[in-house]
């Protein structure tokens, strides 16, 4: 064991020690971690199922989800979901642009609230009233 190991884990009284040489993450896996946990704000992910629902920009977020269908074909769509001054334009392959209302507004706000307070808390570790960070 090296001498960083033995000082770290004497410092700590852990075996493992602490990971003074741990690195920052990268934006893309901030983005990783943050579509995971946003993917579970729908409720279960069903087996054989991935989801991910994350913040792409200030002004876009983006729902994923693939799965395999009945027959063993691989399946997937993505929704992005660009905000205007006049609104929220949902973007769908294949499907005509529009600009969400009701129900589907009412659910996609809630679902960007509820994003902001975990991520923010069980990522970021801050609260996401204030951004100061949460007490260990």
């Amino acid at each position: 064991m090296g001498f960083f190991s033995e000082l770290s884990k004497l410092l700590t009284g852990s075996e493992t020690g602490l990971n003074i040489f741990h690195t920052r993450p990268t934006r893309r896996q901030l983005i990783q971690r943050e579509s995971e946990l946003g993917g579970q704000l729908f409720g279960p992910v069903p087996d054989g199922h991935h989801r991910q629902f994350f913040n792409l920009d200030p002004t876009t977020w983006i729902w994923y989800e693939e799965w395999t269908d009945e027959s063993g074909k691989p399946q997937s769509t993505t929704t992005r979901y660009e905000v205007h001054e006049n609104g929220i334009l949902k973007v769908q392959d294949g499907a005509p642009y529009y600009f969400i209302e009701g129900q589907e507004l009412i659910n996609l706000t809630v679902a960007i609230r509820t994003y902001y307070e975990r991520v923010s808390r069980e990522i970021y570790h801050r609260d996401p009233m204030t951004a100061k960070p949460l007490a260990a």
